[in-house]
């Protein structure tokens, strides 16, 4: 039957393909956002590879939209805009070229020719426009079945008592040989039950997947005859990414079947979205879906018409604009309702704050939509608080919804271990870094200078962590001085040259036992430090069992025709099982210990039973002073935590925390005036599996031998009751 467009109207919205199971068969209604275009055709993949071409009669607010009949789930399609070409004007539409729904669910088909997809004729952008035919050059979206909400109980596990693992679908699982072959690498192979118990077993509570929305590599990689792996390329804000489904076609289905798998087990997943650039790339880059439709809507331009660049990708959305903002927060809600997910790590969140380029403003369009909608407020909202430029900084300017990666915990825990005298600031950022997100100031405004929010912030707005994707992992951290990033084919020149990494005397691999035993020590300081901080402790996939990358900080890409199992995967077979046992012990000690995740800063805030619920001692046992605090040669200091916390079963619940980054060294332990108990040892880093050599209790104020760089727990026992007045003097 000829597929024809129907006489009746139809509404513009939602945007993107819907089909509808009416009588005769079933009728999709395409809606298209495409203000410049003078006429917008649906192109069909017919049964014959070719296309069938159905026009749009219908314009709505700039909308293009129809009905469509006989066209069920599983139909590829795309768009092709006819208008003006005016490139100087950020118009490029380019009827030849084939383009992407932005609002599609399904993307599928790979690039061919990509320089069949360029708009423009030649080398120029801004010269003339092609005429070269796209079709069955380009990806295709793909009519999905109708929207359902996702059949899954979100955990809603606290703030507080969260512990975010970052990791990459297809690396994850790549290599696992507890799982079918066929699941590896997979959305099933995350929801594997083998995978899950790993997880439950190791502690941490929500997963932290990096990019699955759609990935198309972008040009520039391409060109190395490399693929993007990390996924930071997006080709489509609503279609999850087909390369890690099982099934081709059925990625919707399996990620729901992950999520629900992943939720049935107390674990949340949050996405890392990536809402502040596309694949597109540079002004002289491909047009696969958003430059064609509507580039001056969806992109930030400059007044010649070029792409600006904060996103260091080659082009940035326009987070301002009224359709990128509908765009965004129809994406989100999209996968918060319809795919379950529970949270969003955003990608460069400042470029998403920054009208017309202009400097971070924290209450911006799409960030006030974001944290103003009813769905998404209840989501875990995550922001990395900068982008790819200088004025672009932002740590601690986001408003009291948001939570923040902190790069000033990761590189100020680093420097203290490595040996370097930053106990004050190591003590800031162990403590929550209050200094960054406990102080009302000032919101920046545009055009003016940015400033930090931080009122009525909590300590786990504070995304702590001491490795991520980006960068060395923990083991790689303390074998290499430098980055080796020969793999990516960029002679070294990607990846950043600010590591604060040591490698013991040997770079990467050795057998030298005085070495290994150094840098294992030194990743148990790092991984304890990391899991017994106030705020929220993010783990990177692997780091827990000495994964490593061979010195790469920047696994971004492999070349183009790498199976799964050999882009970068976890090696689970040369896994330090030690090393997983000590990092278990650390989370399972901080998930019984209120002390250990405080919800509130503390701030000299009085614990329940009217005692400080902080106190800093030095080596030597005495409380710390101004002087002390910049005291040549000190890398030792101790946090005395009162658990401010209601505690119905015991008084215990504290924790004196010793944290030495020097050589062997005589410590004693500090002791607040008003105790005259004991102290347990509960957790030793110096030692292989955490436990200590010797859990007797020590008097207040013992001194205690420590052979090197250390974090020792101890459990306060035999406190006076709650509410007992304080000794006099």
């Amino acid at each position: 039957m000829a597929v024809r467009s129907t006489p009746e109207p139809s509404s513009p919205f939602p945007l993107g393909s819907t089909y509808s199971r009416v009588a005769g068969g079933g009728a999709t209604r395409f809606a298209v956002h495409a203000p410049d275009a003078d006429a917008v055709d649906v192109r069909l993949l017919g049964d014959d590879g070719r296309e069938e071409r159905v026009a749009l009669t219908e314009q709505t607010y700039g909308v293009w939209h129809g009905v469509v009949e006989g066209v069920r789930p599983g139909r590829h399609y795309g768009y092709r805009a006819h208008g003006p070409w005016e490139p100087r004007r950020g118009v490029r539409i380019a009827p030849a070229k084939v383009l992407l729904d932005p609002w599609g669910r399904r993307v599928t088909g790979r690039i061919g020719d990509r320089a069949a997809l360029r708009a423009y004729a030649g080398t120029d952008p801004f010269g003339e426009r092609s005429d070269v035919n796209s079709w069955g050059h380009t990806p295709l979206s793909v009519v999905a079945e109708p929207d359902t909400p996702a059949e899954t109980t979100h955990p809603r596990t606290p703030w507080e008592e969260t512990v975010i693992y970052e990791l990459h679908v297809g690396s994850f699982t790549a290599r696992r040989t507890d799982i079918p072959r066929e699941v590896r690498g997979t959305y099933l192979g995350l929801a594997h039950p083998a995978v899950i118990e790993y997880l439950v077993g190791l502690g941490v509570t929500a997963v932290e997947l990096m990019p699955v929305h759609a990935i198309v590599t972008e040009e520039s990689v391409h060109r190395r005859g490399m693929r993007n792996h990390w996924g930071y390329s997006t080709a489509g804000f609503f279609a999850p990414h087909p390369g890690y489904a099982v099934r081709p076609g059925e990625e919707i289905g399996e990620f729901r079947a992950m999520v629900a798998a992943l939720h049935r087990a107390g674990i949340e997943v949050i996405l890392d979205v990536v809402y502040n650039h596309t694949c597109e790339e540079r002004t002289d880059g491909i047009s696969l879906s958003w430059r064609g439709l509507d580039c001056r809507g969806y992109y930030l331009l400059d007044a010649d018409g070029a792409d600006v660049d904060l996103t260091g990708c080659g082009n940035t959305i326009d987070a301002s604009s009224p359709v990128a903002v509908r765009m965004i927060t129809d994406s989100l809600r999209y996968w918060a309702t319809v795919m379950g997910v529970d949270g969003f790590r955003f990608d460069l969140a400042t470029a998403l704050a920054r009208r017309g380029g202009a400097s971070v403003d924290p209450r911006g369009a799409l960030l006030t939509a974001i944290t103003t909608d009813p769905v998404l407020a209840q989501c875990k909202l995550i922001a990395e608080p900068w982008d790819a430029t200088g004025t672009g900084y932002g740590l601690g300017a986001f408003e009291p919804a948001w939570s923040e990666w902190n790069d000033r915990y990761r590189d100020t825990v680093r420097r203290f271990w490595n040996g370097e005298q930053v106990v004050g600031e190591f003590a800031s950022r162990v403590a929550g870094s209050e200094d960054i997100f406990g102080h009302p100031r000032r919101v920046g405004h545009l055009g003016g200078p940015l400033e930090p929010w931080g009122g009525r912030r909590r300590p786990w707005a504070s995304i702590n962590f001491v490795t991520a994707h980006d960068g060395f992992s923990a083991t790689d951290l303390v074998s290499y001085t430098r980055k080796h990033n020969e793999a990516n084919g960029e002679n070294s020149r990607d990846g950043t040259d600010h590591n604060h990494s040591v490698n013991h005397g040997v770079e990467g691999p050795t057998s030298d036992p005085a070495v290994v035993r150094a840098r294992g020590r030194h990743v148990r300081a790092l991984l304890a430090t990391l899991v017994f901080s106030t705020g929220t402790p993010m783990l990177r996939a692997g780091d827990e069992f000495g994964a490593s990358t061979g010195g790469n900080n920047n696994t971004y890409c492999v070349p183009e025709e790498t199976p799964v199992a050999d882009a970068w995967p976890l090696d689970w077979e040369a896994a330090d099982d030690g090393l997983l046992d000590f990092v278990t012990r650390a989370l399972a000690l901080r998930r019984v210990s209120p002390a250990l995740r405080q919800p509130e800063f503390f701030s000299g805030r009085a614990a329940p039973d009217a005692r400080p619920d902080l106190v800093w001692f030095d080596r030597d046992g005495v409380e710390m002073t101004d002087a002390s605090w910049h005291s040549p040669g000190a890398v030792t200091v101790q946090s005395w935590i009162e658990c401010a916390a209601p505690r119905a079963a015991s008084d215990d619940d504290s924790r004196l925390v010793v944290a030495h980054a020097g050589p062997a060294a005589e410590v004693r332990t500090g002791r607040p005036e008003w105790f005259d108990g004991t102290l347990v040892p509960e957790f030793d880093s110096s030692t292989a599996d955490g436990v200590p050599t010797s859990r007797d209790a020590l008097p207040a104020g013992s001194v205690i031998h420590l052979d090197g760089p250390t974090l020792l727990v101890l459990r306060v026992v035999g406190r006076p009751p709650r509410n007992a007045p304080r000794p006099l003097g």
